[in-house]
């Protein structure tokens, strides 16, 4: 049996997943596979949530003291969650009941420290 922390970022995947889905099929005409364009969308926020510094204790993104996704990235995922998230009590009920009332309620931890760079590494710009 999974540890609720991984079960809750698999959620947040399917999730964003789904958004991405919806919003793919209705303005790309993709059927079941997602277009190239929502498709690197779909693996970059599941990177990002991969990577997240709050782990499985991250409040949702609109409630994040943390914003990591690149400016464009950002930007194209807020006109996919603008149209998909009012769909999405139609199409994946479990996913938005649990996005809206458990993961929107959901406090901003303080943000973490910054990991030290290894000695003899520099940080990537």
């Amino acid at each position: 049996m999974a540890s609720a922390p991984a079960a809750r970022l698999r959620r947040e995947k399917r999730t964003i997943d789904a958004m991405i889905g919806i919003y793919c099929r209705d303005h790309h005409g993709a059927g079941r596979d997602l277009c190239a364009a929502c498709g690197g969308l779909a693996a970059y926020a599941r990177e990002r949530l991969t990577h997240c510094p709050f782990g499985a204790d991250k409040p949702t993104c609109a409630n994040c003291t943390v914003h990591c996704y690149r400016t464009e990235m950002r930007d194209h995922v807020k006109v996919v969650m603008r149209y998909a998230g009012p769909r999405m009590p139609w199409r994946h009920p479990i996913l938005a009941i649990m996005h809206t009332w458990v993961d929107q309620t959901r406090e901003a931890p303080q943000k973490p420290p910054k990991r030290p760079t290894p000695v003899g590494r520099t940080r990537a710009i």
